[in-house]
C-alpha cells in the first residue's frame, strides 16, 4: 500500500486545542489539518472518536466512516486529517473529520496504552516506545531540551561564544578519569576520547577569544550509577578577567534562570524535597564542611580511621587526596538538599587551580550541589606555566603543548563546568540519570 510522501500545512495539536477550547458545545471554528499518531479508537456506531497524538500534546477526532469512505485505522497508525476544530456536548475539544489520509501504518502492536512502557530495561532499550506511550516521558525530554536552549540565550545574552573542541584527543586532561582509548589507522596514533573540554577552551582563551562555552560529550570508562554514565553531557565555560567569585554568582543566576525557563518556576521537587534555586545560594568551605562532620585533618592514617569507623570502606582510597573526596561524597554531598557551594580546596584535589593568596595549600575552586548530588566544578584557572608543569609532573602527567600554550600568558581566568544529565534529573524530579538520557549505555543483552 502506498503512502504519502508528505503531509503539508500541518499545525501543532495544542494550537488547534486550545482554539477548539474557546468554543460554545457544538460549535464549530476554522479549518485545520493536523498529523500525528492514533493512540485510541471508541466505536459509537455511526461515528468513531479517535485520540491523535503529537509532540504538542493530544486531541480528539470525530469521525464518520460513511463519509469518510470507511476508517480503517489501528492503535498506532500515522494519519493526517483535516477538519473543523469544535467542541462536543461534554465540553471536550476536538477536530470534526472531514478527510483523513494514512501516513505510515502500524506492524507491530503497541504495549498498553493506559498504563504505558513501565519496565525499566524496555523504556531505555527501546526508547521509541517509551516516548510513544509515556506522555511523562516526552514532557520530561521537552524539559531537557529547553533547559539546554536556555543556557544557549543566558551565556549568549553575555557576550560568551560557542565553540566545538576536539573528541578525539592525542592527550586526555582537564580531570581525573579512565579514558576510553581508539586508534586511527592514517595516523597509526592511539587517541582518547575526551574525559574533559577543559585544556582545549583555555587555550582558546589564550588565543583571545575571552568568553567561550561549548555543550559538549564527554565519555570516561568509569562506573555506572544512579548519577554516572560513561557518555553524558557537560557545559563548560570559561571567562578571562574572571575569578572563582565571579562564577558563584553567574552560576547561581544561570540556574535560576535556566529553571524558571524549562519549568515555569525556580523553584522544583527533587525526591520529596523542593528545591528553591532562587540567589543567594548556602556557602560553606570545605574545611569547615569536613570539621563539621568530624573528619578533617592532614593525616591520611587519621583520615582513614575516622572514615572507617563510620563504615565506610577505604580500601580503594591510595591518597590522602582520595580519602578527602571519600569523606565529601559520603559525609556531606548527600546532607546538601537546596543549592549549596563548597568553596576552597586542598591543592591536592586541584590540579589545574590557582593557589588563593594568603592560605598556604588551598586553591580558588568551589563545587556545587543541590538535591544531595554534585552539579558542577568551578575554578579561578592555574595561568603560570611553570607551575603547571610542576602539578602535571607531581600527578605523573605531561602536556606540553597545553603549557606553552599558557607561556603565551592566559589572563586571569574563571572556569566552570555543570552536569546536564544531573540538572535534568532535578528538573524533571528523575531519580536515575538513566531516565533523562535518551539511549543511556547499557549492559549487552545476550
Amino acid at each position: 500500500m502506498s503512502t504519502p510522501h508528505r503531509f503539508p500545512d500541518r499545525e501543532e495539536i495544542a494550537a488547534v486545542r486550545a482554539e477548539a477550547e474557546t468554543l460554545e458545545p457544538q460549535a464549530t471554528g476554522a479549518e485545520h489539518a493536523l498529523a500525528g499518531r492514533v493512540m485510541g479508537r471508541r466505536d459509537m456506531g455511526k461515528l468513531v472518536f479517535l485520540d491523535l497524538v503529537d509532540r504538542s500534546g493530544k486531541i480528539q477526532l470525530l469521525a464518520q466512516p460513511d463519509e469518510l469512505g470507511g476508517l480503517d485505522v489501528d492503535l498506532g497508525d500515522v494519519v493526517g486529517v483535516r477538519g473543523q476544530a469544535t467542541k462536543t456536548k461534554r465540553g471536550e475539544p476536538s477536530l470534526a473529520v472531514s478527510e483523513l489520509q494514512l501516513l505510515a501504518k502500524i506492524k507491530r502492536p503497541l504495549p498498553d496504552t493506559y498504563h504505558g512502557v513501565v519496565d525499566a530495561e524496555t523504556r531505555y532499550r527501546k526508547r521509541y516506545l517509551d516516548l510513544l506511550v509515556n506522555e511523562e516521558t516526552r514532557r520530561d525530554f521537552l524539559v531537557r531540551s529547553e533547559l539546554v536552549a536556555a543556557i544557549r540565550r543566558f551565556l549568549d545574552a553575555r557576550g560568551f561564544v560557542e565553540v566545538e573542541t576536539p573528541i578525539l584527543q592525542p592527550r586526555y586532561g582537564g580531570a581525573l578519569a579512565e579514558p576510553f582509548v581508539t586508534h586511527s589507522n592514517e595516523l597509526d596514533a592511539d587517541l582518547y576520547l575526551r574525559i574533559a573540554d577543559e585544556l582545549y577552551l583555555k587555550r582558546l582563551i589564550v588565543g583571545g577569544l575571552e568568553r567561550v562555552y561549548e555543550i559538549s560529550k564527554d565519555f570516561r570508562n568509569e562506573s555506572i550509577s544512579y548519577k554516572h554514565q560513561p557518555e553524558f553531557t557537560m557545559l563548560e565555560w570559561y571567562e578571562a578577567y574572571a575569578d572563582y567569585e565571579d562564577a558563584m554568582t553567574l552560576i547561581e543566576e544561570l540556574l535560576r534562570v535556566v529553571t524558571k525557563e524549562a519549568t515555569g518556576s525556580a523553584a522544583v521537587t527533587f525526591r520529596g524535597q523542593e528545591i528553591d534555586f532562587e540567589p543567594a545560594w548556602k556557602r560553606m568551605s570545605l574545611i569547615g564542611a569536613l570539621e563539621a562532620e568530624g573528619v578533617w585533618t592532614r593525616d591520611a592514617n587519621d583520615l582513614r580511621k575516622g572514615l572507617q569507623e563510620r563504615e565506610i570502606d577505604t580500601g580503594a582510597d591510595e591518597t590522602w587526596a582520595q580519602l578527602v573526596d571519600h569523606a565529601l561524597s559520603h559525609l556531606v554531598e548527600p546532607k546538601l538538599i537546596q543549592p549549596t557551594i563548597l568553596f576552597d580546596y586542598p591543592v591536592e584535589l586541584s590540579p589545574l587551580a590557582r593557589l588563593k593568596e594568603g592560605e598556604e595549600g588551598i586553591v580558588e575552586r568551589f563545587e556545587y550541589f543541590a538535591g544531595g548530588m554534585e552539579l558542577g566544578n568551578a575554578y579561578s584557572e592555574l595561568n603560570d606555566p611553570d607551575e603547571q608543569a610542576a602539578r602535571f609532573a607531581e600527578m605523573g602527567a605531561e602536556d606540553p603543548d597545553y603549557v606553552e600554550a599558557l607561556s603565551y600568558g592566559m589572563p586571569p581566568t574563571a572556569g566552570l563546568g555543570l552536569g546536564i544529565d544531573r540538572l535534568s534529573m532535578l528538573l524533571t524530579g528523575r531519580d536515575t540519570i538513566r531516565d533523562v538520557i535518551l539511549f543511556p549505555t547499557l549492559r549487552p543483552t545476550e
